[in-house]
């Protein structure tokens, strides 16, 4: 399986020919071709995770895309392309499993309301939590770790990783991150995923690696 970092929160998984996007938001302007896209994952309902444009764009050249989504997006969106998943559900799209996790975005303050987050794990493989800190019930191989966001601190992002022990790491949500921000979070992160012997990637938008 092919994995390609786009801008912030948005990764393409490609495998047999198709693809599957995870959180083409706002803050992803590109997010490579659209032919043979087979489902789109979006874990939650905030802008930099969910462009209603950006998803009819995909819908356009994939008709039959399956949209895996919260209950949030489904009531709110409504469009017919868009199905509602929960925690420690299991579908099918192509040649891509999927196993949700969790139910909740993570508390940003006490008094913001805290939106519908599902993680997602692709294939028994790449795990992304989206904005929450929900671990996976089973073995990881590839991990993408928020790296920066208005609810995370970086301890939290560093003990998801010794926690899940992947073999690889790479970091996401990121865009909030000046180059002196990537190095530092770099830097804390490759430490925690150290100390699992993971291999610490941290990708810019566009890169690639195969696995």
């Amino acid at each position: 399986m092919k994995i390609t970092k786009h801008e912030h929160a948005c990764v393409v998984l490609e495998d047999q020919g198709k693809k599957v996007i995870i959180d083409p938001g706002d803050f992803t302007p590109t997010f490579g071709s659209l032919d043979n896209v087979v489902a789109v994952v979006v874990t939650h309902v905030h802008g930099d995770h969910f462009s209603a444009g950006h998803l009819q764009q995909i819908i356009q050249t994939n008709p039959d895309v399956i949209i895996f989504t919260t209950d949030e997006i489904v009531n709110s969106w409504q469009d017919p392309h868009a199905k509602a998943v929960h925690a420690y559900e299991d579908h099918q799209a192509g040649p891509f499993s999927f196993r949700f996790f969790g139910e909740k975005h993570a508390t940003i303050h006490s008094s913001v309301a805290v939106p519908d987050n599902v993680g997602v794990l692709v294939n028994n493989s790449f795990y992304y939590p989206g904005d929450s800190l929900i671990e996976a019930d089973r073995d990881v191989t590839v991990l993408a770790i928020p790296a920066c966001a208005p609810w995370l601190k970086i301890g939290e992002a560093m003990d998801l990783i010794t926690v899940t022990a992947p073999k690889r790491v790479f970091p996401t949500h990121d865009a909030m991150l000046s180059d002196i921000g990537h190095k530092t979070a770099d830097s804390w992160l490759s430490q925690a995923a150290a100390v699992v012997q993971a291999e610490y990637m941290p990708l810019k938008p566009g890169e690639s690696f195969d696995y």
